[in-house]
């Protein structure tokens, strides 16, 4: 006779109190600027009861005025072109990079060194090297767009290595010593086979970048000071002054901006999840 599997149906406490706690926290800051962008400045208290009530009625007119005072859509155009033209380059030179590196690793030391060094970088904060790069940037004319998205690509060299080196490690030798009989050469094997085998891979690192360039306030502040362009987290300093915060425009802009981020997220969810694991592996 078959024997009838047993399901363990008992429930595992710690890690369910442990999701609840997680997903409270992250739903209350998220509800809280919900309901904050939709209130009139009127509705605002400081007792508990009436930060967490629900506005009286719900109008976009903090909205439109967020739109007006941080010039939305030059400045949404902006951060789209700093994310846009990074996260191209990083998935363009940072893969091969890390091909380069990461196959090279095995043959000689030197390689070694060189990936140890570039990741070493990740550990350099920014501030040490904030006021030789305003300077640097200043003398060499690309203190502007051009010189941002120059920077975002070298500091994100890091994090990309270290994930492109190790999604490297699960994919065969095989297919590139089979492509180099059939008469391939190293640049074509990575461009036609290597390549779109790591798009997990380039999904993962195309929101990680994507995520760092949008929220990122202080490159665009330091390198582009004094051009008159501003990107959407520049554009949302202007609800901070010396005499307070204007909350319910301030929430009102941060959920405008959160909208392109989030539909780029959305797009790419299927992808990241086995790039974040498969580039994991050492």
């Amino acid at each position: 006779m078959m024997k009838k599997k047993v399901v363990d149906h008992r429930i595992n406490w710690p890690v369910t109190i442990l999701l609840i706690i997680g997903c409270v926290t992250i739903f209350f800051p998220l509800y809280m600027a919900v309901i904050i962008a939709f209130k009139q400045p009127s509705e605002m208290t400081n007792d508990i009861a009436g930060a967490l009530s629900l506005p009286s009625a719900f109008s976009f007119s903090n909205f439109t005025e967020a739109m007006r005072v941080t010039d939305f859509w030059h400045s949404l155009g902006n951060s789209l072109m700093l994310t846009i033209i990074t996260v191209i380059l990083t998935m363009l030179i940072h893969s091969l990079a890390g091909y380069a590196i990461g196959r090279s690793m095995a043959r000689s030391k030197a390689y070694n060194f060189v990936y140890l060094y570039l990741v070493s970088g990740m550990f350099v904060p920014f501030a040490i090297l904030m006021m030789p790069l305003i300077k640097q940037t200043a003398q060499m004319g690309i203190a502007n767009r051009a010189g941002v998205v120059i920077l975002y690509v070298v500091f994100y060299i890091p994090m990309n290595l270290l994930l492109y080196t190790g999604y490297l490690k699960n994919i065969p030798l095989a297919l590139e010593e089979a492509a180099r009989v059939d008469g391939s050469t190293t640049w074509h094997t990575f461009w036609r086979i290597i390549f779109p085998i790591m798009k997990p891979m380039h999904a993962t690192v195309a929101v990680l970048t994507a995520l760092a360039v949008w929220n990122d306030v202080m490159t665009p502040l330091v390198i582009m000071s004094g051009t008159g362009l501003n990107t959407l987290p520049l554009a949302q300093l202007n609800f901070q002054t010396q005499f307070g915060t204007n909350y319910n425009l301030a929430f009102a802009s941060y959920l405008l901006a959160l909208l392109p981020i989030l539909i780029f997220y959305i797009f790419c969810q299927k992808q990241i999840l086995n790039g974040v694991v498969n580039g994991a592996v050492k």
